[in-house]
């Protein structure tokens, strides 16, 4: 008999969330017996991250959003700005650490959920079930075993891709001496940065007050920089930019997410499924993950519960991983102008059309309304080239190294890797 019925690998967001759904008992349903495996505290455990996404209404995780804006804010590289009001939607923050406190303080009171820090070092498919190899902090090994094992852990490398671009960036949690946000908006994407020679970047800032922000410089390109350069771009955005003036840095966030058309396996073996960014939760155009693996975490509780196979949805509908193959091809060829090409959708698309797209909830027609607003010849030509490219594999460079808040850069923020 297997110690648990679901082993969970991974107390991320996908992971936390999956263990959050399964935890308690639900009248008329099954209650599976769960082991959460969380990686010891060290290189493992990734730093505090902020994760955002957008919905209507009232969700399972309200108590631990951040903030949350009704309207958002997509400023070109000249012109005026660009700003919709996406009601009924709210584009919500949450912290990693508030969301791991909410759902620790209601695993720790669930009759059926228990954690167990350790290393996994393998997931052993077997028959009627799963073997975790793990190794505990003492070094210990030991074998847990389980009828279905969801591994959240992330990737070291993608599958064989036409296109991967990474979408990587640093962030400031800024203090200003005096008020200079407007909290009511969050700046979606700001393309006054200088852009680099190959890609785009553009400044995001999500204000949690007059005073107070997460400014951030992203850019979407083949390669990561070097950590002072990320620093000299911030700055660059936080002073030349938005102009903020006398601030404080309260903390920084860094952090790398692909962009790819590869196709990434939720299955690994007959009881044995990947789920969050591991099982294709990130949206390959956005860099998105958490409302994807919310979707994929409902139905495996859901299936759990009910007695069924467990296989975990794919997070995004295939025409839209279609459509976002030809975008990261059309970028990634230089024939699309990214700040031009997202200009031009947020001010020819209603703003809240364009994120519910984002987040797969629009239909055929609303799809082909949304691509005859961006440049056609760009993305025709590319969607004819897609099926002719190879696929190539492609290992994923480890997050940015955090540099130190105030740090001096060497290298000024035009310059690219």
């Amino acid at each position: 008999m297997p110690d648990t019925d679901v082993a969970v690998v991974g107390a991320g967001a996908a992971g936390l969330s999956l263990a959050h759904r399964l935890a308690g008992h639900v009248p008329g349903l099954r209650t599976p017996t769960v082991v959460l495996v969380d990686a010891p505290p060290g290189p493992l455990r990734p730093p505090p991250r902020t994760w955002c996404y957008w919905t209507a209404g009232t969700g399972r995780f309200d108590a631990a959003v951040r903030a949350e804006w009704r309207r958002l804010r997509v400023r070109p590289r000249t012109g005026a700005p660009v700003e919709g009001d996406i009601d009924p939607l709210r584009y919500r923050m949450i912290r990693s650490d508030d969301f791991e406190r909410l759902v620790s303080r209601d695993l720790a009171r669930s009759p059926n959920v228990r954690r167990l820090e350790a290393t996994v070092e393998t997931v052993e498919d077997v028959p009627g079930g799963a073997h975790v190899h793990l190794r505990d902090a003492d070094g210990r090994a030991a074998v847990l075993s389980a009828r279905w094992v969801f591994d959240s852990r992330p990737l070291g490398s993608l599958p064989a891709a036409r296109t991967t671009l990474l979408q990587h960036f640093h962030g400031w949690f800024v203090r200003t001496a005096r008020p200079v946000f407007d909290p009511a908006a969050a700046e979606l994407m700001d393309f006054r940065t200088p852009q680099p020679a190959h890609g785009l970047s553009f400044g995001y800032v999500l204000p949690t007050g007059p005073c107070e922000a997460l400014v951030e410089y992203t850019e979407f390109s083949r390669r990561t920089l070097e950590p002072d350069r990320y620093e000299a771009a911030v700055r660059h955005y936080a002073d030349e930019v938005l102009r903020l003036g006398e601030r404080q840095v309260l903390a920084t966030e860094t952090g790398v997410i692909p962009m790819t058309d590869a196709p990434i396996a939720r299955r690994t073996g007959a009881s044995v499924f990947r789920i969050g960014a591991a099982g294709g939760a990130t949206r390959p155009a956005t860099g998105y993950t958490f409302a994807g693996l919310q979707r994929q975490t409902r139905a495996v509780a859901d299936a759990l519960r009910r007695g069924r196979r467990p296989v975990p949805p794919a997070a995004h509908l295939a025409r839209h991983r279609g459509m976002d193959a030809v975008l990261l091809r059309a970028l990634d060829s230089g024939r699309a102008d990214g700040p031009d090409l997202f200009g031009r959708l947020f001010t020819r698309v209603p703003m809240a059309r364009v994120l519910r797209f984002l987040d797969g909830d629009t239909r055929p027609h609303e799809d082909l309304s949304i691509g005859l607003r961006v440049p056609v010849k760009p993305m025709l030509r590319s969607a004819l080239e897609l099926p002719r490219l190879p696929r190539r594999p492609h290992d994923l460079p480890p997050a940015p190294r955090p540099p130190a808040p105030g740090a001096t850069p060497h290298l000024p923020p035009t310059e690219t890797a």
